[in-house]
């Protein structure tokens, strides 16, 4: 089926088609289940252990589970996985993740959910989300690249040092085995908490659409006579990359990645526009604009540094089992908790509080 899609609109196309494709899906499904790793932390900070916990427990572990049952049946080698086979940065990831952790409590939104509430008329997000996309390509290309290079260059580790499976020598079953413990209580949450089953259900189908990239990009490099990067879903880069297509003359690269973000706003629209979730929503104040902006430069440089975002690292890599992606996602936790009790709770530095979104 790939062969031919390839031989109908050619290769570039056919990665932008199944980004595009993949995007809609997940960009419904998110603004439908109102995923987002900010949001759960925020219960967590509050000692609350409530449906938005659930909800990320239910993307994380269909994630973990999808994924690595597609390594076990020979549908995805982890062989040209960036993550587990380039050299990796543990200052970056600490550092970087906490950073990231930091600006998405700010702006009350991960990456990916920036995207979804941006196209239901959220211009905070809108505003928030411009922010991190040019920061991110001034942390990747630009005039910040010699400092992220620099930090990441402080501690590093082989690429035989990043595969946890490897490491804790448990095998994918086991790994399988470990992520449906993720499950479990999620499942408990959803349980006592009574969510609804089109939450969780929406939620996981979020979880394999992470699953559904692995698969996709690895497919197309099977049949792909040059060398093509085999990568799941993230925000960070191809943030930045939309943007510098968008800037740039015609006739750019076109990627995954550049069918990807503008399938998530597409998908979120059609999501919004027949549940009636269609708001527009600005600015209360200044100290709202500073804060906004504040954690998108926060999460632009981060999310470089730390080679993800919350679903890049926190999701997509953590389903690899790579020791950086999960110290990113344990960094972004950290981060989040702390910038919501020493600003929010304590309304520090002028940013004051604001309500979960």
């Amino acid at each position: 089926m790939i062969d031919h899609l390839i031989d109908l609109v050619g290769e570039h196309y056919a990665l932008a088609l199944g980004g595009a494709v993949i995007g809609v899906i997940f960009g419904a499904l998110a603004q439908r289940s109102r995923f987002c790793l900010r949001a759960a932390t925020l219960e967590v900070a509050h000692g609350v252990i409530g449906e938005r916990l659930a909800i990320w427990l239910f993307t994380f572990s269909t994630a973990l589970i999808a994924t690595q049952t597609l390594i076990v049946l020979g549908l995805l080698d982890t062989g040209a996985v960036r993550q587990l086979n380039n050299r990796g940065s543990m200052s970056g990831s600490i550092i970087g993740g906490l950073m990231f952790g930091c600006g998405m409590t700010l702006t009350r939104a991960c990456a990916s959910r920036m995207l979804v509430l941006s196209a239901t008329g959220n211009l905070r997000a809108l505003l928030s989300g411009l922010v991190f996309a040019v920061v991110a390509q001034m942390s990747r290309d630009g005039a910040l690249s010699p400092l992220r290079s620099a930090i990441g260059r402080w501690w590093t580790i082989d690429s035989s040092s990043r595969d946890m499976i490897a490491m804790f020598h448990m095998g994918h079953f086991g790994a399988i085995l470990f992520s449906m413990l993720w499950l479990a209580l999620g499942v408990l949450i959803v349980i006592r908490k009574k969510v609804s089953a089109k939450t969780w259900v929406t939620a996981a189908g979020v979880g394999l659409m992470v699953a559904a990239a692995w698969s996709f990009n690895y497919a197309i490099s099977m049949n792909s006579f040059d060398v093509a990067p085999v990568h799941a879903l993230s925000f960070t880069s191809p943030s930045a990359d939309v943007l510098m297509y968008v800037l740039s003359p015609p006739g750019g690269g076109v990627t995954f990645d550049l069918g990807l973000v503008p399938g998530v706003v597409v998908g979120s629209y059609l999501a919004a526009a027949t549940g009636g979730g269609l708001k527009l929503e600005g600015f209360k104040d200044g100290a709202s604009m500073r804060r906004y902006i504040a954690g998108g430069c926060l999460m632009g440089f981060g999310g470089v540094l730390a080679g993800g975002c919350a679903v890049g690292a926190g999701v997509s890599g953590a389903s690899v089992f790579a020791v950086t992606a999960w110290i990113v996602l344990w960094s972004m936790w950290i981060g989040a908790v702390l910038t919501d009790r020493l600003i929010d709770q304590k309304r520090f530095w002028g940013f004051g509080h604001v309500a979960p979104s």
